[in-house]
């Protein structure tokens, strides 16, 4: 276990002000390549087309998280619960590597080139490569990354429906977008945090910060995350990120980095990132720009759908997008699809690119999934559902679908 620093490191953050390093190890993790590539990736991905100020990275995400968790391990040790140097500091590293397994533009790459593999299966095998690195000094984090720790509420922390991850982003992209209706009281949730029976709890005290968390991230999610333009932005770089794959499958020539054409021309399975230390070295040295600089040159390949969506993207051309809460009807959509395929003389597949349709579903608060407990002053435990009289949790419960479909404005 490395030894405090004699000079410690400061980051000046924006949301928190400064944040503070003590940590030899903690410093090297921040300082090391895989955790750079961090300030490339956008925190929200294309969300900046739609609310200009929302640039801030991972990298800031990540050390955000970070610094809360540091603050809420101290709130637990000044009430008495005891953690060793080497609890604070495996909770700590596996806070700020948590997302480190992202690709560019949010999840559009999980989504588009590799396949059966997702950001927390690509996250455990940075954490796995960091720590042989780091000569297995971070054993410890991942057991907590995984949820294999036996003290659960460090998990619970760093993944829960109470954790330090959705307490940063809420601050942060309220922060950053400018969206007052994220803002929370972190400082309030981070004091009335306490344990029971080894699990996590907020004391009773803090019960209308919880309330205003839940209802905080439900609001967020509609009016950023889900957004319309927003989504219809992200499942247009997921179509032109298949569309590019599928051009560079039939060997023809298309421009790309180095790091994207890796992932273009071959089949990346979850095999291949397990197997093959290759493919995460790879997957290590793309990012943004990578992204967006092919997207700049493939705004005039011959391609008509490949030209049409880099365009698009890359001079803010979006797609129109509709959104209601029940399913369209195939007639609707039929006519919309033949719409496209007429003006732009392309064939039915081709149009599938630049029209189609899906859905997205959000729930503010799930019952009974790592649920948020209230400690009562009589020792009593229970899920926010039942303690509260002013939020219709089950209502907040509850799924919420939408239903879009995106084509492009001059078809209509």
């Amino acid at each position: 276990m490395a030894a405090p620093r004699n000079k410690r490191k400061i980051f000046n953050d924006p949301v928190y002000g400064f944040i503070g390093i003590h940590n030899d190890l903690l410093f090297d993790i921040i300082e090391h390549p895989y955790f750079q590539r961090l300030r490339r990736i956008k925190q929200l991905g294309l969300t900046h087309l739609v609310y200009p100020g929302a640039l801030h990275t991972r990298f800031h995400h990540s050390m955000g998280a970070m610094h809360l968790m540091t603050k809420a391990l101290l709130e637990l040790q000044y009430k008495g619960h005891e953690l060793s140097e080497e609890e604070v500091f495996g909770a700590q590293a596996a806070m700020l590597l948590h997302d480190i397994g992202h690709g560019p533009y949010s999840h559009a790459l999980e989504n588009s080139m590799v396949n059966g593999i997702n950001h927390e299966n690509i996250s455990q095998l940075f954490l796995s490569q960091l720590n042989g690195f780091f000569n297995g000094e971070l054993e410890l984090a991942i057991d907590i990354f995984n949820q294999n720790y036996h003290k659960s509420y460090l998990s619970e922390l760093c993944s829960g429906q109470f954790d330090m991850d959705r307490l940063d982003y809420l601050k942060r992209d309220s922060f950053f977008t400018g969206v007052s209706e994220g803002v929370i009281n972190y400082e309030r949730l981070l004091n009335m945090i306490n344990l029971r029976d080894g699990s996590l709890v907020i004391e009773a005290k803090g019960i209308y910060s919880v309330e205003k968390f839940i209802t905080a991230r439900r609001l967020m999610y509609w009016q950023v995350y889900l957004h319309k333009t927003v989504v219809a932005a992200e499942f247009m770089i997921m179509k032109l990120l298949k569309r590019a794959k599928e051009i560079r499958a039939d060997d023809k020539q298309l421009f790309a980095t180095p790091a994207l054409d890796f992932f273009l021309r071959d089949e990346v399975t979850e095999e291949a990132f397990t197997h093959d230390p290759q493919v995460l070295q790879h997957f290590a040295l793309l990012d943004d720009y990578d992204v967006f600089t092919s997207m700049k040159m493939w705004c005039t390949h011959p391609d008509k759908v490949l030209s049409k969506l880099s365009a698009s993207i890359v001079n803010r051309r979006l797609f129109k997008v509709e959104m209601q809460n029940h399913p369209f009807t195939e007639d609707y959509l039929a006519t919309l699809h033949q719409k496209t395929k007429r003006t732009y003389g392309i064939s039915e597949r081709e149009a599938s690119y630049l029209c189609f349709h899906d859905k997205t579903t959000n729930a503010a608060y799930r019952a009974g999934s790592h649920h948020i407990k209230i400690l009562f002053k009589d020792g009593s435990v229970r899920d926010i559902a039942e303690a509260t009289d002013e939020l219709n949790i089950n209502l907040l419960s509850k799924p919420q679908t939408k239903y879009f479909v995106c084509y492009p404005k001059d078809i209509s």
